[in-house]
């Protein structure tokens, strides 16, 4: 499921993000990959013991636990300390997978279900720079405005196009759900938006009880702790 998820970052929180990371220490990406990925990365990250990524990383966290959508549609046991990246001057990541186990500190270890991009820059600082996300249906096309982030299943292949003007900055991260299974989850997102909009509509209460057992019972059978 490739989802849109508007609004997680005010523009004041994106401008104040922003500010901390232009005077910060940029590092090449390739260093956070394998001989795979490296071969096809080009791009900047803030480094992993960055004190800058460590407050940013947080920032994210507290806005995504904000974001009802967000948690309807991911529904997260674990995620991974997100992390920034930069492309410009050609800066781009040809088509790969991510990858599957990732570690996180010592022997903890989070399982990639759901992969995530936090746009911080807007389209009009760039050019080029689209997230493209493959799947049975074709290739998906995804450039967002700053603070919008997209969720997608983290075995998709996808690329982002070389950036021949500006700077694309975002911020990345993998969450292992709740729910493995992606067609799971989405079933369970259409229910939960149903159930939603039915209250709100002030539909029958017996029936929205009726539903909401359901969908419980559902997340019950699919859930992994």
């Amino acid at each position: 499921m490739l989802l849109h998820i508007p609004d997680v970052l005010t523009s004041d929180e994106v401008a104040g993000m922003r500010k901390q990371m232009d005077g910060a220490e940029w590092t090449d990406g390739r260093e956070t990959v394998g001989p795979q990925g490296a071969r096809v990365k080009r791009n900047l990250q803030l480094p992993q013991a960055s004190p800058v990524r460590t407050a940013l990383g947080d920032l994210v966290v507290a806005a995504l636990g904000r974001h009802p959508l967000y948690h309807a549609a991911v529904l997260p046991l674990r995620t991974l300390s997100p992390r920034f990246n930069r492309y410009e001057g050609g800066g781009e990541y040809g088509f790969h997978i991510d990858g599957a186990v990732m570690q996180v500190d010592g022997d903890a270890h989070v399982r990639s279900d759901v992969s995530c991009t936090l746009f911080l820059s807007d389209p009009d600082e760039y050019d080029g720079g689209e997230l493209i996300v493959s799947d049975l249906y074709g290739e998906h096309e995804v450039k967002l405005a700053a603070g919008d982030a997209v969720v997608y299943p983290s075995s998709s292949l996808h690329r982002v196009t070389p950036v021949t003007r500006g700077a694309r900055i975002a911020s990345f991260f993998w969450v292992q759900s709740l729910v493995r299974d992606d067609s799971a989850r989405r079933l369970l997102l259409e229910m939960d938006t149903a159930i939603r909009k039915l209250t709100a509509d002030g539909a029958d209460q017996g029936s929205i009880l009726q539903l909401t057992g359901v969908y419980h019972n559902l997340l019950r059978r699919w859930a992994e702790t």
